[in-house]
């Protein structure tokens, strides 16, 4: 995000207590920092491939107890290594919710069918607020970096967003789409494998089009924040012609 700061100035309000080096504010971490890195991802992961694994060796009580069990370890060996257990228990409470469904309809695709239709839902909402004029990217972000709303005022900088917010619901669109297939087809591996190959990978794509919309949008506004220059630009001096001089005979 591009500083709104004009350079030079103090912000440093009295008596306000020095970062250390070390430290990095909350508001300033990245998604991925707050999903634990790159193996909070992979932490996520593991009870979708334990579940897949376990259905066909074990059946499917086999697996709803395995996928259970691996989100539990995951769990443990964050609150072990002191992290934060938030992503661990929204993917427990996940597991929670697509193995109870599994388990009501007896048939171990269903496991993945509240992802595919909340999927589903994201596509239509994301679109939505683009056709509402609030992107919901522009809403999201500026809301947790506590930015404001300037930006809406202004129409370019809401045209940002409304590219990230459709890159966001294009995401979702394509997860529904393809898991809705396999779905269809009870191809319940590849279920499995579509639901982590299109998570987070794509939905970092996605992010990527967001943080570049808020560096635009952020520029833009500095930008129009910037004092314009009241000096008149200097006027062009009169070209006079001069007249030639009578020659002079001695």
């Amino acid at each position: 995000m591009t500083d709104l700061t004009p350079h030079g100035s103090d912000t440093t309000a009295a008596g306000a207590t020095r970062q250390q080096p070390g430290d990095v504010p909350h508001r300033n971490r990245t998604m991925l920092e707050q999903w634990g890195g790159v193996p909070g991802m992979v932490y996520m992961t593991l009870p979708v491939m334990a579940f897949v694994v376990a259905n066909s060796l074990l059946g499917l009580n086999g697996a709803i107890v395995t996928a259970f069990a691996v989100a539990l370890a995951v769990m443990a060996v964050r609150i072990i290594r002191r992290e934060s257990v938030a992503p661990a228990v929204n993917g427990l409470l996940g597991v929670a919710l697509a193995a109870g469904i599994s388990w009501w309809t007896g048939s171990a695709k269903d496991y993945f069918l509240l992802g595919i239709w909340l999927s589903l839902a994201g596509a239509v909402l994301f679109t939505a607020s683009v056709i509402v004029r609030r992107p919901l990217a522009g809403l999201v972000w500026n809301g947790v970096t506590g930015k404001g709303d300037t930006w809406r005022k202004d129409r370019i900088c809401r045209f940002y967003y409304d590219i990230a917010t459709l890159a966001l619901a294009a995401v979702f669109a394509a997860r529904f789409v393809v898991q809705q297939w396999l779905y269809d087809s009870d191809e319940t591996g590849w279920l499995g494998f579509a639901k982590i190959a299109m998570g987070y990978p794509l939905l970092g794509l996605a992010l990527l089009v967001v943080a570049w919309a808020a560096r635009r949008s952020a520029h833009r506004l500095h930008t129009l924040s910037q004092p314009r220059s009241t000096t008149a630009p200097a006027q062009p001096r009169p070209h006079t012609r001069r007249h030639p001089q009578p020659n002079s005979h001695r």
